[in-house]
């Protein structure tokens, strides 16, 4: 702390037990020690009090950058409803059909309606928030076939091709060899 050497504490020990004299010294010596000790704690409450205080002080300013990230969170949550959105495009493609109905030429269905596929009225159900009937089946759906390839067949190709261009990669790095005479 003051930078001293054992010769200069020496030094010191040697003055104050000639100034003050050897009867004094063991008492000067604990109040200079309960002093010192004072001093260290004030430095060390005062040292903590500064730290508390700044990491207060960064906290406040964390706290604002949350609170400002929280805002926007929840103004995109109020704004995105994937539910509603769903349900929105159901009806909609639910009401499609019907507005086109009504334009063809009336015919005569060759089923009854209790043949017919009850798949529209479970989709009604849905966008109308409540469950299908359990009993109704569901809505016939197009697939595109699936991929003829077979997938490990194609990863196989993919990875011969990366190592032949890494082969040819590490041809062209190399350098040609030198020819040597062999008459030597």
């Amino acid at each position: 702390m003051l930078d001293m050497s054992w010769g200069e504490v020496m030094v010191i020990g040697a003055v104050a037990l000639i100034v003050i004299g050897p009867k004094d010294l063991p008492r000067a010596l604990r109040t200079v020690g309960q002093v010192t000790s004072k001093l260290r704690r004030m430095a060390a409450e005062f040292q903590g009090q500064f730290n508390e205080a700044m990491r207060e002080a960064e906290l406040d300013e964390v706290k604002k950058q949350l609170q400002g990230v929280n805002d926007s969170v929840s103004s995109l949550n109020t704004n995105f409803n994937p539910i509603q959105t769903i349900r929105d495009e159901l009806k909609d493609a639910v009401e499609k059909p019907e507005a086109v109905a009504p334009e063809t030429p009336a015919e005569t269905p060759a089923e009854t309606p209790a043949q017919q596929p009850r798949g529209d009225a479970s989709i009604q159900a849905i966008v109308e928030g409540r469950a299908p009937a359990r009993d109704a089946p569901l809505p016939q759906i197009d697939l595109p076939p699936p991929p003829m390839d077979d997938p490990a067949e194609t990863i196989a190709e993919s990875l011969r091709r990366e190592a032949e261009i890494e082969a040819r990669k590490a041809a062209a790095a190399q350098p040609a060899p030198e020819q040597t005479d062999a008459k030597a």
